[in-house]
């Protein structure tokens, strides 16, 4: 029996069993054994190679995958917002390869894949679904594309989930370090209420771990702890966009909004909605600009340095050169991190949006 095979076997069990608390540990069982079967399968996948045209080398500041159905538009959109060039066409299929992209918006260089559209089973392997979900990891951010009149966000998330990518989400805080012997030492700083601690050593079994000191610092659940065993995790922030709006009133979007929640309303054909996709697009992925100072030539406000928010100002030095880092001095800072104007600061100073940095080496 093939591993996709097992894994519907054990998925109809669990559709067979009623989830009461008689039968929360047999599902949890259950659920560990999915999860090993399906990181196998991911696995093996990755020895044996892919097709042509998945792979791209990353570029920019920043990545973002388009997510969606068939015949969504997203071909649409990355022409209007890049200089790539995505065929498009009336019908289902016209994306076979990723198509990449470049969005230029304030100062920052961000990289967009049109992936091509994927079909419910993509991530068991419908229309090379696995091989187009397997870009998406690669991602700082998915958007779920969607038709307005086919807005089944919960099956993206769904196919995205299946190949280790949770969307939203922070990593759980549970520390497993493995030892040779002397079986399980389970501590928790909070209660949880979820997972007992048979519950643990089961799940752990299923994963040949018998001997381990396993620290849990917040309130889980047996998902939680299964992706912390599982480690092929990927915790990614999405953005929900839903195309072809113009041919719906605005009662229709309101409503739509309350089966869906927050999106993007865009009509990519008719260019309406792509100040604000980017826009959010720059606030998603947390991007701040920093302008460097030099002792010769001033600010360059021109070309700011675009990185993550929350970055240092050893961050700043390892991205102008790793050289920087090594000789570095200190750094003179003016901007809104700075209690006052040209702050002295040191490597672990934090920098914000339109921070001026001007770098002292030895």
């Amino acid at each position: 029996m093939g591993i996709q095979e097992k894994i519907r076997e054990i998925e109809e069990e669990i559709r067979r069993t009623q989830y009461n608390k008689a039968t929360e540990h047999h599902i949890g069982l259950l659920k560990a054994k999915i999860a090993k079967l399906k990181a196998q399968a991911i696995s093996a996948k990755k020895s044996g190679g892919g097709g042509g045209g998945f792979d791209v080398k990353k570029g920019g500041d920043a990545r973002v995958a388009l997510i969606g159905y068939p015949s969504t538009g997203k071909s649409t959109l990355l022409s209007k917002v890049t200089n790539a060039k995505s065929k498009s066409a009336a019908y289902a299929f016209t994306t076979l390869d990723v198509v990449p992209g470049l969005i230029e918006y304030k100062g920052a260089k961000i990289q967009l894949l049109d992936l091509p559209g994927i079909l419910r089973g993509a991530s068991k392997g419908t229309g090379r679904g696995k091989e187009v979900l397997a870009v998406a990891r690669s991602a700082d951010l998915i958007v779920l594309f969607v038709d307005v009149f086919n807005p089944e966000f919960d099956g993206l998330v769904e196919e995205l989930n299946d190949v280790g990518i949770r969307l939203d989400k922070k990593k759980p805080d549970i520390m497993i370090k493995k030892r040779d012997t002397g079986g399980l030492s389970i501590s928790r700083t909070v209660p949880t209420p979820h997972l007992d601690d048979k519950m643990i050593a089961d799940i752990l079994g299923v994963y040949g771990i018998h001997s381990a000191d396993v620290v849990i610092r917040e309130n889980v659940t047996q998902d939680d702890l299964i992706d912390v065993v599982v480690g092929n995790r990927v915790y990614t922030k999405s953005l929900r966009v839903v195309n072809k709006t113009d041919l719906v009133n605005e009662k229709y979007l309101e409503q739509l909004r309350e089966k869906c929640g927050d999106f993007i309303p865009m009509s990519a054909e008719a260019g309406k909605g792509i100040e604000e996709f980017k826009e959010k697009l720059f606030q998603r992925l947390e991007l701040i600009r920093v302008y460097t100072k030099s002792r010769f030539e001033g600010v360059d406000y021109d070309e700011p340095l675009v990185i993550k928010s929350g970055s240092t100002v050893e961050d700043v030095c390892i991205s102008i050169h790793r050289d920087l880092r090594k000789n570095f001095k200190y750094a003179i800072v003016t901007g809104p991190s700075a209690k006052f104007r040209s702050q002295r600061v040191g490597l672990s100073h934090v920098v914000m949006d339109g921070d001026v940095v001007q770098i002292f080496a030895r």
